[in-house]
């Protein structure tokens, strides 16, 4: 839709170019504004992007989202990249152990087409990684799980860990099951996860419907969804995209707020959202404008581990494993071009990693390379063309017990400003699908505010 003439036309920057301000930039130019994007880096994406590596396209770390993560599928199909991504049509999840005496144990997550809970339950019972006993266990803690109330404030109160413990829960079930997954969505430990959160993530991803944790991921670099396609739909949609412009400054005016660029550019608006990173935030926000300090909340690191072998070593496109400190291991020759005839391009995701985050790579180098060698036999006999990794020492919000009051929602006490990232109080963890949703409510909020309908756009965008 677009404003009426004889009403000047509503304007707003949108200041970070990551998921959430691409969201909200796109939705408020759909809904008639005149929007200008501002982002410090040369490319959009924010923590989810691209660079080249001599001849490999490397994303700088595995993102997957789930298929209840409506709000991110929204956004990549209004992108025009759905084609781009891959996902599964039914949950399988290999999950890998070696055992002291070096037997490999190879069992499935995966769903069948039944009802929740009864979906998940004919793969647990062929669980290998846990007793009869512990799987029952599990089945108790799941069904409790599913009568928690997530709007209960009392759940940010607790670990995580110590729910699942009041609920029979042993350390075998800790590490086979609510870790392996807790730990890749949460980016922490069950006992340095809120209750509220993980009981989120679980009810939603696992317990809501059938296909709710059916697994997807991009088959083409993260770079060319959330920068190419995004900076072609940004442009065709009329919005200003200013790349490697830094804003400094931010001035709140009676119905008018400036922005100051790095150079001294002055941008005006009636709307200004601030959707970069959370001391990005806290830097332009002016003093009490939200009721909690934003750098309160803390930090959780990522680190991925990329190994170039000279022979293919996995079938699958991944697989988690369990009592090693490997996670998960993805395959990504296809994905970034590797061209080596036979070679393959393997990438661990290591989540909650603060011991190592800023370890040497040659330590680094010699604490995987020979786990991979334990977990992949044919590892043994391989040469490692390349080794390297990329670190996100800020790459989340540390979910910890009482997160939830210092996350702060998308209006500020300053009308026209607004908030947009993963870390506002979305209701989700620091992922993609949270940045999305970030958006959203912030572009919401500023149509409400300047008596605009609130346009979904043009239906590609489920909520």
């Amino acid at each position: 839709m677009t404003s009426r003439p004889d009403t000047p036309q509503p304007s707003a920057v949108v200041i970070g170019g990551g998921l959430a301000g691409i969201t909200t930039a796109l939705r408020l130019a759909e809904a008639g504004q005149r929007v200008t994007l501002v982002e410090t880096r040369p490319r959009l994406g924010g923590l989810a992007f691209s660079f080249k590596r001599g001849e490999l396209t490397v994303d700088n770390g595995q993102h997957v989202f789930l298929r209840c993560c409506t709000a991110y599928r929204g956004l990549i199909d209004r992108l025009g990249a759905t084609g781009r991504t891959s996902l599964q049509p039914r949950l399988d999840v290999p999950v890998l152990a070696v055992t002291p005496a070096g037997r490999r144990v190879l069992g499935n997550l995966s769903r069948a087409e039944l009802p929740v809970p009864l979906h998940l339950t004919a793969s647990l019972a062929k669980y290998p990684h846990l007793g009869p006993l512990d799987r029952l266990r599990v089945v108790r803690a799941a069904l409790a799980l599913q009568r928690l109330d997530l709007a209960d404030p009392a759940l940010d109160e607790i670990s995580f860990a110590e729910w699942l413990r009041r609920h029979g829960q042993t350390p075998a079930t800790l590490a086979a099951l609510w870790d392996l997954v807790g730990v890749a969505t949460l980016n922490a430990t069950a006992e340095q996860t809120s209750l509220a959160l993980a009981a989120m993530v679980f009810k939603t991803g696992l317990l809501s419907d059938p296909g709710a944790s059916d697994i997807g991921w991009a088959r083409r670099p993260l770079g060319e969804l959330h920068h190419d396609a995004a900076l072609a739909e940004l442009e065709r949609a009329g919005v200003r995209v200013l790349l490697r412009a830094k804003a400094v400054e931010l001035k709140p005016g009676d119905g008018q707020h400036a922005v100051r660029l790095e150079g001294d550019e002055l941008l005006t608006a009636d709307t200004v959202v601030l959707a970069g990173a959370q001391e990005a935030a806290a830097a332009l926000l002016p003093a009490g404008a939200v009721p909690q300090p934003i750098g309160e909340l803390g930090h959780a690191p990522i680190l991925n581990v990329h190994v170039v072998y000279d022979r293919q070593l996995l079938r699958r496109p991944f697989f988690a494993a369990l009592d090693s400190p490997v996670q998960w291991v993805f395959d990504r020759t296809t994905h970034s071009g590797l061209s080596t005839e036979g070679a393959q391009y393997l990438a661990l995701s290591q989540s909650a990693v603060q011991s190592e985050i800023d370890l040497p790579v040659a330590e680094l180098r010699a604490r995987y390379l020979p786990e991979l060698e334990r977990l992949l036999p044919a590892a043994r006999g391989a040469e490692v063309l390349d080794f390297f990794v990329t670190r996100e020492r800020t790459a989340t919000f540390a979910p910890a017990p009482g997160t939830a009051e210092l996350r702060p929602g998308a209006r500020t006490g300053v009308p026209g400003l607004l908030l947009a990232g993963s870390w506002t109080a979305t209701g989700w963890p620091a992922t993609m699908e949270s940045a999305v949703r970030s958006g959203h409510a912030a572009a919401d909020a500023a149509l409400a505010g300047a008596r605009l309908p609130i346009d979904r756009g043009d239906g590609r965008w489920p909520r």
